[in-house]
């Protein structure tokens, strides 16, 4: 035999390896069914996830959207009801200068009766005034001290409270709008 020639019954090294070396064709046709039983069942899980996932995704980008909505109408509207609360205020004054013949006493219940609305107004949007009393200790968080005066002679103030209040100042919520102009007592 030459070197060309092959034995039939010797194993040839380059042919493709027989279904015995390969487990998956070793499988009984009932694994097999099996597996692409368990495949088919995977995919269709994947399917689900995916489509979870997706419709997850587009249900937090509307929350924000919305969000987004509501944070935008907020500021734009924010001062819708104090806007609606002064009304009534600007309606009181143009009622007042409709009014050229009223005597100085009716124009002085006017303007009282005006401040009042104002008042009421800024209260209901909490806005408050800030007005210590004298004597009052000096708050540099609320109070902006104009001037520094020694203690009266006649009084048993302690250094560094409140004289005089020269103009209130406001709290909206619990932060400072403007703080109160006052005086307060230096050391003796």
């Amino acid at each position: 035999m030459s070197h060309t020639d092959k034995d039939p019954m010797s194993p040839d090294p380059q042919a493709a390896p027989n279904a015995a070396t390969n487990p998956a064709d070793a499988a009984s046709p009932t694994e097999a069914v099996d597996l692409q039983q368990k495949l088919t069942e995977l995919e269709a899980r994947h399917a689900e996830v995916a489509d979870a996932y997706l419709r997850a995704k587009a249900e937090a980008e509307n929350a924000r959207r919305r969000a987004d909505d509501e944070v935008s109408k907020a500021r734009k509207y924010a001062l819708e009801g104090f806007a609606d609360s002064l009304l009534p205020v600007k309606d009181s004054l143009e009622a007042a200068i409709a009014l050229p013949d009223a005597t100085p006493a009716q124009m002085l219940e006017g303007v009282h009766a005006t401040l009042r609305q104002l008042v009421s107004a800024l209260e209901r949007n909490k806005v408050l005034e800030i007005n210590p009393a004298a004597g009052a200790r000096f708050d540099p968080h609320q109070h902006q001290a104009i001037s520094v005066v020694p203690p009266p002679a006649d009084s048993s103030q302690e250094p560094n409270t409140v004289v005089a209040v020269l103009q209130k100042g406001y709290l909206i919520s619990d932060r400072v709008l403007r703080p109160a102009l006052v005086t307060v007592t230096g050391a003796a």
